[in-house]
């Protein structure tokens, strides 16, 4: 098992959490602007940079990432909308089949065409089930892939097909609200969710407070991604940082 996986594995054993932030490069308005976030994460000690967006419309990504790994120690994992969001100098990718919705190119179309190209890259292979639930408004990531999320009424749907993706293989699964979501994951679907299935579980959309991001990882997340709650308000990184070294530390005590 590579390195970042087994990372994730390893911690979820523990019962350790982790924290990614969501990098749009899109969103990425200036280098001063990016150092200043790459310095914020260092400090409140997140593991993951996630980079990419359901789409790309600037030539930022490879800047954006060749930034983060020259002047910082966080790993930066491929968060890809297409297969055209490829680039060689990150660490992982997130492989991403869209397994809550029935289009076939984001099912297995576009890994077809990146296969080859991540084939002859040294990027480790994250093969990550990828659901979107509802969050109460259409996001640019249900727009773009043309699905519709699996309702946030409806836990069980989202705990067989999170177990379907790991009986098929898939070694992550990706519970995400969308970017901008009006409202987060529920406790009650997170937590069907993490009954069904044994693999690390990432979750992230509308974590915009500590409260939303202690009662996640209470349910079940393994890795919180917070992205446009932070644009809006850098302070909620801290705050949300603070939730998961506090629960990391009770582990400690018992």
């Amino acid at each position: 098992m590579a390195q970042i996986l087994e990372e994730l594995y390893s911690r979820k054993a523990m019962g350790k959490k982790s924290i990614a932030v969501l990098i749009d490069p899109d969103k990425v308005s200036d280098q001063a602007s990016l150092a200043r976030l790459l310095h914020l994460c260092v400090e409140s000690k997140v593991d993951y940079f996630f980079v990419g967006g359901s789409l790309i419309t600037t030539n930022t990504l490879s800047q954006v990432i060749h930034f983060l790994k020259t002047n910082g120690p966080i790993p930066v994992v491929l968060f890809p909308g297409s297969n055209m969001h490829l680039d060689a100098s990150a660490d992982a990718i997130l492989f991403l089949s869209l397994i809550s919705g029935r289009n076939p190119e984001l099912l297995i179309g576009q890994h077809v065409l990146a296969a080859p190209i991540l084939r002859k890259s040294q990027l480790e292979v994250l093969p990550t089930g990828y659901m979107l639930v509802d969050s109460g408004r259409q996001t640019t990531v249900s727009y773009i892939s043309n699905t519709t999320p699996i309702p946030s009424d409806k836990p069980e749907i989202g705990a067989c097909t999170a177990m379907a993706g790991e009986m098929l293989g898939l070694k992550l699964m990706y519970l995400d609200a969308g970017s901008g979501a009006m409202n987060p994951i529920p406790v009650k679907f997170i937590h069907q969710v993490r009954r069904s299935v044994s693999c690390p579980l990432i979750v992230g959309g509308g974590i915009n407070s500590p409260e939303k991001a202690k009662a996640a990882i209470e349910a079940g997340a393994d890795v919180l991604v917070v992205g446009n709650g932070i644009e809006k308000n850098l302070s909620l990184l801290a705050e949300v940082s603070d939730v998961l070294q506090s629960f990391n530390s009770s582990l400690n005590v018992h």
